[in-house]
């Protein structure tokens, strides 16, 4: 499949977020995150992403990535966060990203969530894929568990099950690392248009993880082959509150060749 080209070179992978914090469109905490990703061929990827971007690589290579984590009081523009509603377990698939104005970002092929409302306004208002999950997160210790079963829209078949027991603090996070990590905006198609949402937090605090138990089809249900191996990259982190920023109106767009 061509290739869209790049107008500008993809910008620098920064630790820190290249953007002003003062346009909330939405605020959150990502909490008790566990990032697993495999190394996948470009060419597989490349027909899954919006119009106008093409997959993000590293040396050759692009990601898929499957972190499941706790989503913790989201919220509106600078309202406070809804405690019940806006608090959930989620696990994402997702890829890796890059537009015609060089700018980094992640789309989203499967969101799972344990919250029925929420799913349904993520489909509805954003045209993001929601898909509503029974879900549950344990931590014992430094063991962390983290299960879904998805209920609808399917297939239900569809599901999750891995297990991290957290290792030590990453100090120099490897470029690789960096790689999958500092991500600070996701690509996604609303109402027929591709779009950029950039978004700021603090930097990481990372954890080397082990993986101590993982079956899931999550990946393969949204449409990627399976993955080969055991992870390239296991991480842990306590988390991070985000703000999802509104952005200029003359860039939020995707050039499409």
């Amino acid at each position: 499949m061509p290739q869209p080209p790049l107008a500008v070179e993809p910008e620098p992978i920064t630790a820190d977020p290249p953007h002003a914090a003062d346009r909330p469109l939405l605020t959150q905490s990502w909490l008790d995150l566990a990032f697993l990703h495999w190394a996948a061929d470009p060419a597989d990827v490349a027909p899954l992403l919006p119009a106008g971007t093409r997959p993000d690589t590293l040396h050759g290579a692009t990601y898929v990535g499957l972190v499941a984590f706790r989503m913790h009081r989201v919220g509106w523009f600078r309202l406070p966060g809804v405690p019940y509603l806006g608090t959930f377990p989620e696990t994402n698939v997702r890829l890796y990203s890059v537009d015609a104005h060089g700018r980094r970002g992640v789309v989203f092929r499967s969101l799972d969530a344990s919250r029925l409302i929420p799913v349904a306004v993520g489909r509805a208002v954003f045209r993001l894929p929601y898909v509503w999950s029974r879900m549950e997160i344990r931590r014992e210790g430094t063991s962390v568990t983290y299960t879904s079963k998805r209920r609808w829209p399917g297939p239900r078949s569809a599901r999750s099950d891995l297990a991290i027991r957290i290792s030590e603090r990453v100090e120099d996070p490897t470029e690789l690392e960096h790689f999958l990590t500092a991500r600070w905006g996701m690509h996604s198609t609303f109402f027929g248009r591709s779009r950029y949402l950039p978004n700021t937090h603090p930097r990481w605090p990372l954890h080397r993880a082990e993986l101590l138990h993982c079956e899931e089809n999550l990946v393969t249900a949204a449409g990627l082959p399976a993955p080969v191996g055991d992870p390239v990259s296991v991480l842990y982190s306590p988390g991070v509150p985000v703000r999802f920023i509104r952005p200029p109106r003359a860039s939020a767009g995707i050039a499409t060749p």
